[in-house]
């Protein structure tokens, strides 16, 4: 067997979300099917993009906000999120870190996009990285997934 083909049978599965929108009901699923894909051990790759940046970067990532298309149904929403202790997207995201392999990343340009300084997501990511070594660190992917 080739060194090359025993890599990749040695390899974890990488599992790959783009995180692109940042209302809770998309992070939300960032967030669960990010740390399910890491317990079952599976090689995890958030990628933070332009307003998931934005919300991390102002200390909102376990807001309870949701699209305006679901505003009437909003607060009975949110009231059964805290009822029912859902845990936050913060913990989760720690979590899936403590089950397994799970990495969070900020895209620069999104950064540059969106007007944040690196430093307001520094303790938020494991790493800022440019487009082309993101492409590069999912390629092969066994799932990617944008939301």
């Amino acid at each position: 067997m080739s060194a090359e083909s025993l890599s990749k049978k040695n390899a974890k599965p990488r599992f790959v979300i783009y995180a692109h929108n940042a209302t809770y009901d998309k992070l939300h699923q960032v967030a669960t099917l990010g740390l399910t894909a890491s317990a079952m051990g599976k090689d995890v790759m958030v990628i933070l993009l332009f307003w998931t940046i934005k919300k991390l970067a102002e200390g909102r990532l376990n807001e309870l906000d949701f699209p305006p298309e679901y505003a009437v149904q909003a607060s009975e929403v949110a009231r059964l999120i805290q009822e029912r202790k859902v845990p936050l997207i913060s913990d989760m995201f720690q979590e899936a870190k403590q089950v397994g392999q799970f990495k969070l990343v900020a895209c620069s340009a999104g950064l540059e996009y969106m007007g944040v300084d690196a430093q307001a997501v520094t303790d938020g990511v494991d790493e800022v990285l440019g487009l082309p070594a993101i492409l590069a660190a999912c390629a092969g992917a066994e799932t990617t997934l944008f939301i």
